[in-house]
């Protein structure tokens, strides 16, 4: 799916990755199209521009990582911008890769391959960035328990969050606790602003640490 408020720049490299053999499930021109269309599209890939008229990019890609019913996209930002924080915020969402619009037709579709293979793709210069931001993070002391202690969750987004890591679905989450598709989602959306977390992927990986998935 390509996400971009320009016609012509997503027209053409939607014509650029039908050409290459993939198949572009959906356009949009902004945001809220973007996050209407995707559950139904099932997009793999999100090429995703920052700068959209209604949403920003950044939290764009959170709600569809966070929001995805099953396997969710991975996000390749497309940006005129290189700025450090707009990059470092792309990524903390969620974005699996962050390419700056001047580059090329087969860098673009190289990026696209490497993106839907899982790999951490990004325009020279920028992922030295971010592996410092990283190895920033990983050297800072972590709080201790009286500072900041752990969020509490309900009942509710406890059981939810241990079926999410045994890698249900929400609709299969849903039938089994007798709740609503959109209760589950609700409840994981709650879960993620408790644990200040941006998407699954960082959901699962927090339940396994908690022993969750057991």
């Amino acid at each position: 799916m390509v996400v971009d408020d320009h016609p012509m720049w997503r027209d053409a490299v939607a014509r650029d990755l039908a050409e290459a053999g993939f198949e572009v499930v959906a356009t949009a021109g902004d945001g809220a199209k973007a996050l209407r269309v995707a559950p139904a599209a099932r997009p793999t890939v999100v090429l995703l521009d920052l700068q959209l008229p209604d949403l920003s990019g950044v939290e764009v890609a959170a709600r569809l990582l966070a929001g995805s019913d099953g396997p969710a996209p991975r996000v390749l930002i497309l940006s005129a911008s290189g700025e450090h924080r707009d990059v470092l915020d792309a990524v903390k969402a969620g974005a699996t890769g962050y390419l700056l619009k001047s580059a090329g037709r087969e860098e673009l579709l190289e990026a696209v391959r490497g993106v839907h293979r899982g790999e951490a793709v990004f325009t020279p210069g920028l992922a030295g960035l971010v592996l410092g931001e990283y190895r920033r993070l990983a050297a800072e002391p972590a709080p201790s328990q009286e500072e900041d202690p752990a969020p509490e969750l309900t009942r509710r987004e406890t059981e939810v969050l241990r079926l999410v890591a045994k890698g249900l679905e929400y609709k299969a989450i849903a039938s089994r606790l007798g709740i609503a598709h959109r209760t589950v989602q609700n409840h994981v959306q709650n879960t993620l602003t408790k644990l200040q977390l941006h998407n699954r992927a960082q959901l699962v990986r927090y339940a396994i640490e908690k022993n969750l998935d057991e």
